[in-house]
């Protein structure tokens, strides 16, 4: 096997072994943007993209292309209708940064009952009183709704069950109710009477056209007084303005936002005037483990594809029958 794979953005240094030791010559891009991706990926066999994604015209410009690795689950930064069209087959990597995730969604609830980031500030700014000025909870015996029931929110329902005792509502239009109910959860089919009653909302739904900004003023304002809204799914899936205007009006007591719509994070953002919005540089999937497992597995599919076998996750599996045959047959 030989041939150019392209990092449209770096991978652990095990996932680029890998890819070496199949014979493949492993080039990082200059920049991350799709002008630069298109520029220098012109020779290459595979790529592989973290969430600067993958668009039509760095497809387009790629005539060589056989496979496109995609670093993780999310994948709507991805032209997947154009690879389709050209018989581009995807992969990702489903399973790899779960219990990452569901650790990072957990830890966000435990800071904002626990208040972590203002009782560091109070030590620093030499406020040993603030233990007396604010209130802190425990997770224990809360009532947390899971939005979304994949593999992450799966996880992140079973940790919050077993280890903290909470109350695990689900609202989820694709998962059945037996499977919410065999993971010892409650189906709930009605979003708002169980955003009015939940202590904490955890989304972990993909963005479609039907999710988009479906957390907006409206169903933000029917949340729990004091509850916490935590999002490690996707930014757009929340309206920003809504959310900074419940949290500063004392509606919400706090929310943590790991994902945003346009990242990096704009200067200036609201988010980030906004004191009572915990904020990460979505850095959910981006422990040490996670960024391995993600890196190895990506790139052992993309090699499979280059050897004509058929990796275990293909973003459309419809594609593999008719893809793309290497350039030189």
């Amino acid at each position: 096997m030989s041939g150019l794979c392209l990092l449209v953005q770096p991978i652990h240094p095990r996932g680029v072994r890998v890819l070496e030791a199949a014979g493949l010559v492993v080039r990082q891009a200059s920049a991350s943007t799709m002008d630069a991706v298109a520029r220098e990926v012109k020779d290459a066999v595979a790529a592989i993209t973290r969430n600067a994604g993958f668009d039509r015209d760095a497809m387009a410009a790629a005539p060589r292309l056989r496979v496109l690795g995609n670093h993780g689950t999310g994948y709507d930064p991805v032209d997947v209708a154009y690879a389709r069209e050209i018989g581009l087959p995807i992969v990702y990597t489903p399973f790899a940064n779960v219990q990452s995730v569901a650790e990072h969604a957990i830890s966000q609830m435990m800071a904002i009952a626990k208040r972590v980031r203002e009782c560091d500030r109070a030590v620093r700014q030499d406020n040993f009183d603030y233990r007396y000025a604010r209130d802190f909870h425990e997770l224990s015996g809360k009532t947390l709704l899971i939005f979304g029931f994949g593999k992450i929110g799966r996880r992140t329902a079973e940790i919050a069950r077993l280890a903290f005792a909470m109350r695990v509502l689900v609202y989820s239009p694709s998962a059945e109710d037996a499977a919410i109910v065999s993971a010892g959860c409650v189906p709930v089919g009605d979003l708002g009477r169980a955003l009015a009653e939940a202590d904490i909302v955890s989304l972990h739904q993909r963005l479609t056209p039907q999710t988009r900004g479906m957390f907006d003023r409206e169903r933000i304002a029917g949340m729990k007084a004091g509850a916490v809204l935590v999002n490690t799914a996707r930014g757009a899936l929340v309206e920003v303005d809504a959310l900074v205007a419940a949290v500063e009006n004392g509606h919400l007591r706090g929310a943590a936002m790991d994902v945003f719509e346009t990242e990096p994070l704009p200067a200036g953002h609201p988010y980030a005037r906004c004191d009572g919005i915990l904020l990460s540089p979505h850095t959910g999937g981006a422990t040490e483990e996670a960024l391995e497992r993600t890196a190895v597995e990506t790139a052992r599919q993309v090699v499979d594809v280059l050897a004509g076998r058929r990796p275990e996750f293909l973003v459309d599996p419809d594609v593999w029958a008719r893809r793309r045959a290497p350039a030189h047959a």
